[in-house]
């Protein structure tokens, strides 16, 4: 595993407002940024607390060791401003079919409306398709309108009523 991000190759990279885009595959070294990323809101802000690392690099070795799962981070200038994780998951509904799970999805407020948020879906879209996914689901919190309307706008159909339980 790669602790340090400059070492990690990109995954994809476009030609955005402020610059070049790029996506890569997350670095131990980049927790710090996505933590601020993740708490970057008032539903972040409760849940998150960057005073104790060690949660957040036990489930980063976890993603990172798993091919299942992939934590992505997207930079601009050097500087990660964007962030999400992407599982596969086997299921025997659909006739035994792959999904895609897109999770934890952040992109820095002075970013948004650039067009970062749709590349970083649709580059997620494509990987499913590439690993033989028959769909890609995300959740979204219900007080975050406008992530509503931009999955939307992305093609996502707000097919299904999600539970959480807190444990």
């Amino acid at each position: 595993m790669t602790t340090n991000p400059a070492a990690v190759p990109a995954l994809m990279t476009a030609a955005v407002d402020s610059g070049t885009f790029t996506l890569r595959r997350a670095a131990k070294g980049d927790l710090p940024a996505i933590l601020r990323l993740l708490a970057d809101d008032q539903l972040g802000a409760s849940r998150e607390n960057a005073d104790d690392l060690a949660p957040y690099v036990a489930a980063f070795d976890a993603i990172d060791a798993d091919p299942a799962h992939l934590l992505v981070v997207g930079e601009l200038s050097g500087e990660v401003v964007a962030t999400f994780q992407l599982s596969y998951l086997p299921g025997l509904s659909r006739k035994g079919s792959w999904r895609s799970q897109i999770e934890a999805v952040r992109v820095s407020g002075e970013l948004r409306g650039q067009g970062v948020g749709a590349l970083m879906i649709q580059w997620a879209i494509d990987q499913a398709r590439e690993r033989g996914c028959a769909l890609v689901q995300l959740t979204t919190d219900k007080s975050r309108t406008a992530a509503h309307r931009f999955y939307e706008r992305l093609g996502f159909v707000s097919s299904h009523e999600g539970m959480k339980l807190t444990l």
